[in-house]
């Protein structure tokens, strides 16, 4: 019971920071913007978060949760300006979209690298290219966390989960009942009608874009809290590539790709665990943590005949064309 236990909790841990940064990529794919750079948007908001959470306890002297929430909005604002560069070459250069992405995830990784090498460095005095944060504190719902199997949901919970379930359900009403959900979708299938009807294709597909980076930086500063307790070159571990299988795996929607992420955190936990159970030698974890990536070949392989990408994504807007 404790090995299902620690997998359920360790599975919701790595499935949800898993699933908002996915939902950002079907943000920005519905209006019509192919977003490869979710990896780059995800170190890049959470070396922001992690500058500032670091900057708050070695400066200031101030620790507890609030550093958390602190950190999580500038992970979000770094990410979502991060993301401008991406919106400026696709939709107002109209460079390729692939290539903007592939670019921006390998510029994302080198300037973070360098800049908290030199950050260390100068202002906090240590030779280390880490932003060392410690692990999040975790909470456990008294009573229904005894509830044997559903009670695992309950117990060790990080606060950032809690975050990211709320904020899931706000981007599907935004997404599916909203004018602006509806505009944006829109966007994505048929942007010559919205602009015939008088809406504003650019401003609608730089927004959808933004929205990606802010929930990519957002995915990022929770696995720098809870999987690696710290910022490093390391938060680009293909987080945001399995971010982006997951929404095509969910074909382009929130609640069949919010069940995608579950499979896979269960996936990895699961492995992890088994390792444990079997106590194998902690070099054979990485084999384990393989298991989502071929759960990715193996989906993608028996369900990729029926997907449905916007039709229009990937294609720069042009307003000549009717």
């Amino acid at each position: 019971m404790t090995y299902i236990n620690n997998m359920i909790t360790d599975g919701l841990a790595f499935a949800l920071p898993l699933f908002i940064m996915a939902v950002g990529a079907i943000f920005s794919e519905k209006s019509g913007v192919t977003n490869l750079a979710i990896e780059g948007f995800q170190g890049v908001g959470a070396f922001c978060g992690a500058l500032v959470a670091t900057i708050l306890a070695e400066g200031a002297g101030i620790s507890g949760p609030n550093v958390l929430y602190i950190a999580l909005i500038f992970a979000a604002i770094g990410g979502a300006v991060y993301s401008l560069l991406h919106a400026a070459l696709c939709i107002r250069f109209h460079a390729d979209q692939v290539i903007s992405g592939v670019v921006i995830n390998i510029l994302g990784v080198a300037l973070t690298t360098f800049l908290t090498s030199q950050i260390n460095g100068i202002i906090f005095g240590n030779a280390s290219n880490k932003f060392v944060l410690g692990v999040s504190d975790r909470f456990t719902i008294p009573v229904i966390s005894k509830i044997p199997v559903i009670g695992a949901i309950f117990t060790n919970v990080y606060p950032f989960e809690v975050i990211i379930l709320v904020l899931g359900i706000f981007l599907w009403y935004l997404m599916y009942r909203s004018k602006f959900g509806m505009r944006l979708r829109a966007c994505g299938e048929n942007p010559q009608a919205v602009d015939a009807a008088g809406g504003n294709v650019q401003s609608t597909r730089t927004v959808a874009v933004l929205i990606s980076g802010a929930l990519s930086g957002i995915g990022g500063m929770c696995f720098a809290y809870s999987i690696l307790s710290m910022y490093s070159p390391s938060i680009y571990l293909g987080y945001g590539y399995l971010a982006i299988a997951a929404m095509i795996c969910g074909n382009w929607n929130i609640i069949p790709t919010f069940f995608v992420c579950l499979l896979f955190g269960i996936a990895r936990s699961g492995g992890y665990q088994l390792c444990l159970k079997m106590e194998l030698a902690s070099v054979y974890s990485d084999l384990f943590m393989m298991i989502p990536y071929i759960l990715t070949i193996l989906v993608l392989l028996f369900f990729s005949k029926r997907n449905r990408p916007p039709r229009a994504v990937g294609e720069p807007f042009d307003k000549s064309k009717r």
